[in-house]
């Protein structure tokens, strides 16, 4: 059995996109419906927690300290020490019925964001390229903007659609950052009636063999995923929506995993108290270090 621990206590409504910063051995993370940044130093346990004015999507390293965030409002730059945010790029969409969501950094220094169709009535989401200070649209539309990540060779590009329970994967031209050839990686079951309904893919991140960590949003689990898509291990959780997992430690080899707590049923608080919170696990093969945004 895989021993699952709690990093941080305090639940968050929506915790997203844990991030290592392995130059501080700290770990950031956003809650969303909150509007808040978290900063946790796990050797001490101290944490920073910034308060923002709209929604945080996601997050990545900023090459000149602190982050780079997309929000609803736009893309900007925190400085943790000083807590000033500024502005990079307006938000490319209209923010009554969508905002940013999950995403990451490539390793060139641009900054990936999907984002989310609020009314969830069509594929009405895509996603966004971050570089030298301007959004580029870069198609792939979808519902439910999520799943991104990259293969170490930087040739394949996974992104999911949550709402279609759909993992695609994409030829990935790390020069150009285009994206093409893209197919279905892992098609879930879309029945949530059924007895073993195990959930939709949320959050993701590749480790150093090249597999694909996945969280089962509504399923409590994490999948790892061999590059053609096969189950190579199931992580079973004490919460029912994990929403991502990154890799930290001084070995890279602590799963961090953020989980939701709002509209939960007070059954299912009560029966899964870690909802919301933090957590942690130990894994054999390690993650890589996120690349940082370079303007």
């Amino acid at each position: 059995m895989t021993k699952i621990e709690v990093a941080y206590d305090v639940p968050m409504q929506l915790g997203e996109c844990p991030l290592w910063h392995a130059a501080e051995s700290a770990l950031y993370w956003i809650d969303i419906s909150a509007m808040q940044v978290h900063r946790l130093y796990p050797a001490d346990g101290s944490h920073t927690m910034w308060q923002l004015d709209t929604e945080p999507g996601c997050i990545g390293r900023h090459a000149n300290g602190g982050l780079i965030i997309a929000m609803r409002s736009g893309v900007a730059h925190l400085d943790s020490i000083s807590g000033k945010l500024t502005h990079i790029a307006d938000a490319p969409y209209d923010k009554k019925t969508s905002r940013f969501n999950d995403g990451r950094c490539d390793a060139t220094g641009r900054f990936w964001a999907g984002t989310i169709y609020e009314p969830r009535d069509h594929a009405g989401a895509q996603l966004y390229a971050v570089e030298h200070g301007i959004v580029r649209a870069a198609g792939n539309p979808v519902t439910v903007s999520n799943g991104l990540g990259l293969s170490g060779d930087n040739r394949t590009l996974y992104h999911s659609d949550t709402t279609a329970h759909r993992i695609s994967c994409y030829d990935f031209e790390l020069a150009s950052g285009t994206i093409s050839n893209g197919r279905v990686f892992k098609q879930f079951d879309m029945d949530k009636n059924v007895a073993n309904y195990g959930g939709r893919p949320d959050g993701a991140t590749v480790d150093s063999e090249d597999a694909y960590w996945c969280a089962m949003y509504d399923g409590g689990r994490l999948l790892r995923l061999s590059p053609t898509g096969d189950v190579l291990q199931e992580v079973a959780l004490p919460v029912r929506c994990p929403t991502m997992m990154a890799f930290g430690g001084d070995d890279l080899c602590t799963l961090y995993i953020t989980s939701v707590r709002e509209k939960r049923s007070a059954a299912e608080l009560e029966m899964l108290p870690w909802s919301g919170c933090l957590l942690s696990m130990r894994v054999d093969v390690p993650g890589r270090i996120e690349p940082a945004y370079l303007g």
